[in-house]
């Protein structure tokens, strides 16, 4: 008998479906191009496979659906391949996005079976019933300039990892219409999430942004909505809302002002929203998704991010400035309680105009709330929600961002929000999600398997057993719609993506073997010879990531924002001239004023963390993480040694510099918490033994981390793997630039000559005023 790769030849005509479903067309070119360019395409009613047929169609009527196969009755979500004798194989799913999904299995891991195994029909029941990426990285947020980037290939591999949705609004360009004063931040936070008016006007907005800029915003977000559909997904969009507006539009309506939403330390100008308690400003949001989904009308959920970045709900406790808004939901002296309960009114009644607003085009519309801002509202929002209007949380146990979760190793940790260190999700959620689903609501719940929040910005890095265990728990709490944060990555950023396949193969089968699968995984890869060795990697790769212990969050989730692997790290930063400084204090996350300039334990009035805690943080590092990467590193480098074929030469150098870059990265991290341990140890303390171990550690820190630096040019300058992002345009607050090698080297000499500088930080920094040489600090001109 025939492999199926091998009866997939010889077939000589695709039918599908008259009027059918874009994908259907999209596995036919798929055909064309892998098992026979000549093949003839036609239409039929049917879904039999004559003889010399593929048959590739999506059934969506369910009685259809019974009288195919008996095993698909009750089935909301399936996929078949089936090759009856004497006949031709029938490609068959309930849902575009499936039909996909099985031809790449088809052709990837069913490629070598024998076809008689389909000969009763080989079906698959997805884990999740839906799988979506949110806050996708490449294609709409903070690295949509990366270089080399391809769309079509970004939402190929969205659909062969097992996705039902594509995120798709992105702005057109690298930066935001949105400006600000001289020095100021918080502008580039609107770079991301874009909100509805960056697509389209109301009656109310109209000619406040240019036509051409929205324009091609739109067009931008259409393309990517037609790739979605060309691939089976469904569009959806995650905004920022409600989002500040232009100050003209408050001038002319100042009747209608909002909140104000900037965060006083990201900002230098007041920026205010509309206030959505107001008729006319919720007409103005129907309007709007109106006229956008008159434009794209698969669109079917609309993601609500709020309370940051540029946007918040009226009198919500978690607005930045704190309780504030217009004056048509509070009165004064209200007590507390009552002002949550009101803003929550106003919320979820926000979040109807949308999702009634959309089903007057789509009737599946739904609009969910990121729940984690609201722990004050939380009971009045959780109270109100019904069908169409649904949340997504990392979890439901919790109210705010502090996760009832701990880290998997050390339990001081207080902070694994957003990472893939939160593996695990507990019985208790599932009383919580049937409670919703009795409302007629739903839960999409988070998981990170990717670089976002967790190594920023390289890519590529294996976790695999994390990213198995979260889903695995996931699904036996009966989650509906699995959202992994941070979307896929392309395979020619990272073509030995483990963490991706494991996504894809515990999609495919919820009952999957996982260390079988890495050794088939490996081997497929790397080749026989080296695939334990590969495995073994992988699970070193994973047991690091478990032994780091998250010292600072903003730190390793978001490392870029304050330039880590391009800035100085020393005793006293101020002992380097602020001009010698200015190459990356330009794309510092930090306003003039912000003492995370100088300080590595604040930023923005928190306190990132207390030296006790560096102090542990780096001893766990010393005696868990690093033997453990030391060990992964040097069984990468035998594996490159003892690669004979191209295949594993190929492979090996990949996994070699990825392990070396993680331990760069990592080693850049443990510097940042020992400048904390020793720098505010010595401050605080007058005990002469105490201050040297401080004088000692930090002398160590800064020797290390000049070499670190080294080791991390080199890799730069010698590896050819896509190992970090890269972006194509210039570098931002969110990015690095093919300068990035420059930047390290002005590292390199900046640090060099301060390994004994006292330790020392201004307690006046913050109070400092750029060019003014009163009391108190020094001038910063």
């Amino acid at each position: 008998m025939p492999t199926l790769h091998q009866y997939l030849t010889q077939l000589a005509v695709v039918e599908t479906t008259p009027g059918g479903p874009p994908v259907e067309a999209t596995v036919t070119e798929e055909f064309k191009q892998q098992c026979n360019r000549s093949a003839a395409v036609r239409s039929t009613a049917g879904f039999g496979a004559a003889p010399g047929t593929l048959r590739a169609g999506v059934v969506a009527d369910a009685a259809q659906a019974r009288a195919l196969h008996p095993a698909l009755d009750g089935k909301k979500q399936w996929m078949m391949l089936r090759c009856k004798e004497g006949a031709g194989v029938e490609l068959l799913a309930s849902h575009p996005h499936l039909l996909f999904q099985l031809w790449t299995l088809a052709v990837e891991e069913w490629r070598n079976t024998d076809i008689a195994a389909f000969g009763q029909g080989k079906i698959v029941v997805p884990t999740f019933p839906g799988l979506r990426p949110v806050y996708d990285i490449f294609l709409n947020q903070i690295y949509r300039t990366t270089r080399g980037f391809n769309k079509e290939e970004h939402f190929r591999t969205l659909a062969r990892t097992g996705s039902s949705y594509a995120e798709v609004n992105g702005l057109a360009f690298s930066v935001p219409f949105e400006t600000g004063p001289k020095g100021e931040l918080l502008h580039r936070f609107y770079t991301y999430c874009p909100a509805l008016d960056q697509f389209v006007s109301s009656r109310l907005t109209k000619g406040f942004y240019d036509q051409d800029y929205l324009q091609a915003n739109l067009n931008n977000l259409k393309n990517n909505a037609a790739y979605a559909v060309k691939y089976g997904l469904t569009p959806g969009l995650v905004c920022f809302e409600p989002r500040s507006v232009p100050d003209e539009l408050l001038q002319r309506y100042p009747v209608l002002r909002g909140a104000r939403v900037d965060h006083p330390m990201r900002s230098f100008r007041p920026r205010f929203n509309l206030s959505v308690a107001h008729p006319v400003v919720l007409d103005h949001y129907a309007e709007m998704l109106e006229n956008l989904m008159h434009e794209v009308p698969s669109l079917e959920y609309l993601s609500v991010w709020s309370n940051d970045s540029g946007a918040g709900f009226e009198y919500t406790s978690s607005l930045y400035v704190g309780r504030n808004g217009g004056g048509y939901l509070v009165r004064e002296w209200l007590a507390a309680k009552d002002i949550a309960a009101a803003a929550a009114i106003n919320l979820v009644r926000f979040m109807k105009t949308l999702r009634d607003a959309g089903r007057k085009i789509n009737p599946r519309f739904r609009t969910l709330i990121r729940l984690e801002p609201f722990w004050e509202e939380h009971d009045h929002i959780w109270a109100r929600l019904e069908n169409g209007l649904d949340v997504e949380v990392s979890s439901l146990l919790t109210r705010g961002w502090d996760l009832a979760y701990k880290h998997p190793k050390y339990e001081e940790v207080p902070q694994i929000h957003g990472t893939a260190l939160y593996s695990t999700f507990v019985d208790k959620e599932r009383a919580i999600i049937k409670d919703l689903e009795s409302k007629g609501a739903s839960a999409d719940v988070y998981f990170v398997p990717g670089a976002l929040g967790n190594h920023e910005p390289l890519t590529g890095i294996p976790f695999p057993g994390l990213v198995h265990q979260k889903m695995s728990q996931m699904a036996g709490q009966s989650v509906v719609t699995a959202a992994y944060q941070g979307g896929v990555t392309p395979p020619s950023f990272a073509p030995y993506n483990i963490n991706q396949e494991v996504i894809r193969a515990f999609q495919f089968d919820r009952d999957l073997d996982l260390k079988a699968f890495l050794r088939r995984k490996a081997e497929e890869w790397i080749g026989a010879n080296l695939a334990d060795d590969l495995v073994r990697l992988w699970e070193m790769s994973d047991e690091a990531y478990k032994s780091f212990p998250a010292p600072i969050l903003i730190y390793h989730a978001w490392g870029v924002w304050y330039r880590l692997l391009i800035r100085p790290i020393v005793p006293n930063i101020e002992a380097i001239p602020e001009a010698e400084r200015a190459y990356y204090e330009d794309f510092l996350l930090a306003t003039t004023h912000n003492r995370t300039r100088v300080d590595f334990r604040y930023d923005v009035g928190f306190d990132l963390i207390e030296p006790p805690r560096a102090w542990k943080a780096i001893a766990h590092m010393d005696e868990d993480l690093f033997p453990v990467m030391t060990k992964a590193v040097a069984l990468a480098e035998s594996m490159l040694k003892r690669a004979k074929t191209d295949q594993e030469k190929v492979c090996a150098q990949d996994q070699y510099d990825r392990m070396r870059a993680l331990l760069y990265w990592y080693r850049t991290e443990y510097a940042v918490t020992a400048w904390v341990a020793g720098v505010h140890t010595y401050l605080g303390s007058k005990d002469p033994e105490e201050r040297r171990k401080c004088r000692a550690l930090l002398r160590k820190m800064v020797v290390d981390e000049i070499q670190n630096a080294k080791d991390l040019l080199h890799l730069w300058e010698t590896s050819t793997t896509n190992w970090m992002i890269v972006s194509d345009v210039g570098e931002t607050t969110f990015t690095y630039y093919k300068n990035f090698g420059e930047l390290v080297k002005k590292k390199i000499a900046l640090m060099a000559g301060h390994e004994d500088d006292e330790p020392y930080v201004d307690p006046d920094f913050q109070w400092r005023v750029p060019g003014f040489a009163g009391f108190p600090g020094k001038e910063s001109a």
